[in-house]
């Protein structure tokens, strides 16, 4: 390979156009070590195996990047920087002696062990990207490169030596993913390539190195390919190529696992490909001399789309028609080695693949679930009776569901594809906008119209207060949700189950409150005593938690919905934020509605209906909170054959999730009875006082003046109870 005309143009076009530096240049060891390593890779291609040089040009790229090393060791630090620096002299040493690259290979290892963990190569965290690595190459590289890495660029063509067709085996067959990345890290010292450790991130680097492995491949040599590994390779390797095939445990030596990064980015495409057709000596590879070059060359391509998914399999990222699918491959796919574990009585096994299944489908989820949350909800609830099946050893009901799950894939991934029309785009931010937060506005209006109705307005602040703190949290869980928590599986699941479960104990706490006041006196003066009464005592802060709670369980995943809309490009960017307008003026209307009419209600039906509604929440919650940890993974699901799914009641067959429910109905029950029963009046014994001289009776002057201001009062209560529209007194 000839370094310095292949990378020339990336960094001439990176150069003029990546933005400012994200970050700390990379650490110097890191540096160093990313220096001597593509300076050892290239004296093996100048010198062979005797020391005779074979390519000066080659030798002489070898020696400038020492020379860029020596510099960069001068930055090293602390007690072995010394020693590795007087290493890195033994390294040059050994390449002006034109010693065998064997004997560079062993200096290179001891000088990466003394410089200690900051010198490893650093290994993306997340699956591989690339729909963000094609975003960084075509408004980074394809200006020279060309669109397909051809070389055949706008500015390529003035270029001399023209860009090297980094799209084509024939230029990059014998190239490692780690030598990209290293280049793409620290630059060619005297070229226009520079480095870009402190203006790329880890994941973006390595995302544009898989899109640009990419380029030499088609999506039908994919598909061939995945059919040869399938029939050839899965049963040892898996498919995943985790080494976790079914014939993989009866090996004395367990396959190397082929579909992680780690062990991708040290190999060429020309190396797996002659392991692929010449097997390899000493293992139980076996060679298959039957199949051609090309087809050889397919399983190549296949296998390195393996990490584009990560350890569970899930697939990075469905930004596309052709990503969507490979998502849904892989969940097919692992729906199989579920129903593969559970046929082979390993239950266990089978629930963890059932649920990377489920981690599999999740980057469909968002835009699906954004444009049809019914068909996504379905979907989901059959990804919990298959595991559930699987784990009790159902196979031929797990057979079913898997179906009904492969069967529901396409209309999924049609569902994330972009908006065809601007109307489209608009309809679909719309109803998001009104079915998210018509729950939200009804607990709200509800909560404003009972401060009104009896006398506390003065408290309608907090309600605002804790509406706007739940906006601000609903926006930062989204933020976090999708940058520090993207790689944690199910985190969605449990934020989500976490919340409605907190919200179930503050929802029925407050119905509790409602229901006990219903009965509490005849008189509406006297029920507003006591509201006040236990307003003052924390019963405030109650329904401003529950007004938080309401916006903020719909809040963050109605970001999310929106974050994945806005991101199907510029041209629905003003639709969207149409829908959204029109959908919070019908929510606000219906706010508006909802509290001007709640207010004209009697007290005792309002505190009724009020309890009932917040307990009905409290019940819908409970079940869905439960089905959401189960969907985690994160508590067992023991599932009830035969028992109805009512998606309106938060009613899952599931013993987790219909024993809570149940707990829920009778405390529900209890706290009614509670508030009709009657009260027994205990007569205590009495002590009679000793006699006494007769009291003289009140004169009748002063009893006819008594029942005189006792009528008045009477009838200024009554005049005060109409004028208010109320319920006369004593009813």
């Amino acid at each position: 390979m000839r370094t310095r005309p292949l990378l020339f143009a990336i960094g001439l076009t990176l150069g003029a156009t990546v933005g400012a530096p994200l970050g700390a240049q990379e650490h110097p060891a890191r540096r160093v070590a990313n220096i001597v390593s593509v300076a050892v890779e290239e004296y093996g291609k100048a010198v062979d195996d005797r020391g005779r040089l074979i390519s000066a040009q080659e030798f002489q790229e070898t020696n400038d990047f020492l020379l860029d090393a020596k510099r960069a060791a001068q930055r090293l630090s602390g007690n072995d920087a010394t020693a590795a620096r007087a290493l890195l002299d033994s390294i040059a040493s050994a390449v002006a002696a034109k010693r065998p690259p064997a004997a560079l290979d062993s200096l290179q290892a001891r000088f990466a062990a003394l410089l200690g963990n900051e010198a490893k190569l650093e290994l993306p965290r997340q699956p591989l990207n690339l729909a963000e690595g094609r975003r960084i190459f075509e408004s980074t590289c394809a200006s020279c490169h060309g669109a397909t890495g051809l070389g055949d660029g706008p500015a390529g063509v003035r270029l001399t030596p023209r860009p090297p067709a980094i799209g084509t085996t024939a230029q990059m067959g014998g190239v490692t993913p780690a030598m990209m990345y290293r280049i793409t890290s620290i630059g060619i010292a005297g070229t226009p390539m520079v480095g870009f450790a402190g203006t790329l991130t880890p994941e973006q680097r390595w995302n544009v190195v898989a899109y640009v492995n990419s380029l030499r491949t088609t999506h039908e040599q994919q598909l061939e390919g995945e059919g040869l590994f399938t029939q050839r390779c899965a049963s040892c390797h898996g498919v995943s190529g985790a080494g976790d095939g079914t014939l993989a445990r009866s090996l004395t030596k367990l396959p190397p696992e082929i579909g992680t990064v780690a062990w991708q980015v040290e190999h060429t495409d020309e190396q797996i490909a002659t392991v692929v057709k010449a097997g390899l000596r000493g293992t139980a590879m076996p060679p298959s001399p039957d199949l051609t070059d090309a087809q050889a060359a397919s399983v190549v391509a296949y296998v390195r789309t393996l990490p584009m998914k990560d350890r569970n399999g899930a697939v990075a990222q469905a930004g596309d028609s052709l990503s969507a699918q490979a998502a849904a491959r892989n969940v097919i796919a692992q729906l199989e080695q579920s129903l593969s574990a559970a046929k082979s009585g390993r239950p266990s096994d089978a629930s963890d693949k059932a649920f990377d299944a489920y981690i599999a489908f999740e980057p469909l989820e968002s835009s699906a679930r954004a444009k049809n949350p019914g068909l996504v909800t379905s979907m989901e609830r059959q990804f919990a009776e298959f595991k559930a099946a699987v784990r009790s050893n159902d196979v031929r009901g797990a057979e079913r569901v898997r179906d009904a799950i492969e069967a529901g894939l396409p209309e999924v991934i049609a569902l994330t594809a972009p908006a065809g029309s601007g109307s489209e785009a608009f309809w679909q931010s719309f109803l998001i906008i009104v079915r998210e937060g018509f729950e939200a506005i009804l607990v709200i209006g509800a909560i404003v119209a009972f401060l009104i109705k009896t006398g506390h307005r003065e408290r309608l602040r907090s309600i605002w207060t804790g509406v706007t703190l739940a906006v601000v949290a609903s926006a930062v869980t989204a933020i976090i949700l999708k940058t520090l928590l993207s790689a944690m599986p199910a985190s969605r699941e449990f934020i989500e189950g976490a919340t409605l479960l907190l919200a179930v104990a503050v929802l029925f706490s407050v119905s509790y409150w409602l229901i006990s006041k219903v009965e509490a006196a005849k008189w509406q003066q006297f029920i507003k005593e006591k509201v006040s009464t236990a307003l003052d005592h924390g019963g405030g802060r109650a329904l401003a938690f529950v007004a938080f709670l309401a916006v903020y369980r719909e809040g963050a995943e109605t970001a999310l919905f929106y974050q994945a809309l806005f991101n199907e490009g510029p041209h629905v960017a003003l639709p969207l934020s149409l829908g959204i307008v029109a959908g919070g003026i019908v929510l606000a209307v219906v706010f508006t509605l909802f509290y001007r009419f709640g207010v004209r209600i009697p007290l005792r039906p309002f505190f009724t209906v009020t309890s009932v509604l917040l307990y009905y929440m409290a019940f819908v919650f409970m079940g869905k909170g439960i089905r959401e940890l189960q969907e985690g993974n994160i508590i067992p699901l023991s599932a009830i054959r035969g028992f109805p799914h009512i998606e309106a009641l938060g009613l899952y067959p599931s013993w987790q999730g219909v024993l809570s429910q149940l707990v829920l109905l009778l405390l529900f029950a209890f706290a009614v009875l509670k508030s009709i029963w009657p009260k027994r009046s205990v007569t205590l014994p009495t002590v009679m006082p000793p006699a006494a001289s007769p009291v003289a009776p009140a004169p009748p002057a002063e009893l006819a003046a008594i029942r005189a201001e006792n009528a008045e009062l009477r009838r200024r209560l009554a005049a005060v109870e109409e004028a208010l529209g109320r319920e006369p007194a004593g009813s």
